[in-house]
């Protein structure tokens, strides 16, 4: 493995070259193990809790912090095991030809925080009874959930981009030589496995999932790291998720994700992500032209 033809030619996610056998270890591996690590999870928590169901939607305290873990845990599982696979250091995987920049994540993390609000705003507005909130509501409940948001939620959405925007987009973009081809292959294959993976049989949320897998895998490429798509992430899931809390009426949330659970008010987030796109294009568009 090489890291190909020169920096400017092979951009950030299409910059790796692998045997073809290699990337389907890294896509498929760190996906079963985060699964597997779940399942045995929600046991646990389903023991401590005395459930009869631990496989139910509804998120507990325990099990938000279950889920979280297992997603950050995968994200570090996928990413060593890539720099192995790969035989690169693993600071190429999280931006390339430059190095992370921490200024940049606090940057767009404060652009994204402003777009995802007001998204939640609009569709407060337009089509309050899409995202399933009941009423404001404050409980021992709420208190505890609103404390692993803000400590654990950071971890699974910095998780999530390691897993398919780290690792699944160069892995399966190295299939291909000529740089748009491959980066058009990791696209779709880190979409669709990123929408697989959150296990939704609704059409639009489906659809919706894949379109985060796009516009985040765009900011990657635009950015020429994952600073944006990290920022995007996490503040899309604080955000998100801290409402759905407070609008639980004090009670654990419901994920319910499957069919009949989407509708088009899904197309007000999408407009987010493509803000969002946009944001990180004019930003990287200012930086080329000598204007940080």
């Amino acid at each position: 493995m090489t890291l190909g033809q020169s920096q400017e030619a092979r951009p950030f996610g299409a910059h790796l070259r692998m045997s073809r056998w290699k990337p389907l270890v890294v896509i498929v591996v760190p996906s079963l193990v985060m699964l597997a690590l779940q399942i045995l999870l929600y046991q646990v928590v389903g023991v401590v809790e005395g459930s009869d169901d631990p496989l139910a939607a509804t998120f507990t305290p325990l099990k938000f912090l279950a889920v979280n873990l297992s997603v950050g845990a995968a994200g570090l599982l996928a990413i060593t095991l890539l720099a192995w696979v790969a035989k690169v250091p693993w600071r190429v995987l999280l931006s390339a030809p430059r190095a992370f920049d921490p200024r940049r994540l606090a940057r767009h993390l404060l652009g994204a925080a402003l777009l995802v609000g007001a998204g939640i705003g609009v569709v407060a507005l337009v089509a309050p009874d899409a995202p399933g909130w009941t009423a404001f509501g404050v409980s021992a409940t709420t208190v505890a959930m609103l404390a692993l948001i803000l400590v654990t939620t950071p971890i699974q959405a910095a998780g999530e981009e390691l897993m398919f925007r780290a690792v699944v987009l160069p892995a399966a973009a190295s299939w291909l030589r000529a740089v748009r081809p491959a980066l058009a292959v990791g696209l779709v294959v880190s979409s669709l496995a990123f929408a697989v993976m959150h296990g939704s049989t609704d059409p639009w949320l489906f659809g919706y999932y894949a379109f985060i897998g796009v516009s985040t895998g765009l900011m990657a490429i635009i950015s020429r790291g994952l600073e944006a798509p990290i920022a995007f992430h996490v503040a899309n899931n604080v955000l998100m998720t801290t409402v759905n809390t407070l609008m639980a009426d004090g009670a654990a949330f419901p994920l319910d994700r499957s069919t009949d659970t989407g509708d088009a008010s899904l197309l007000i987030l999408a407009a987010v992500n493509v803000g969002m796109v946009v944001l990180v294009w004019l930003r990287e568009r200012r930086e080329k032209a000598g204007n940080p």
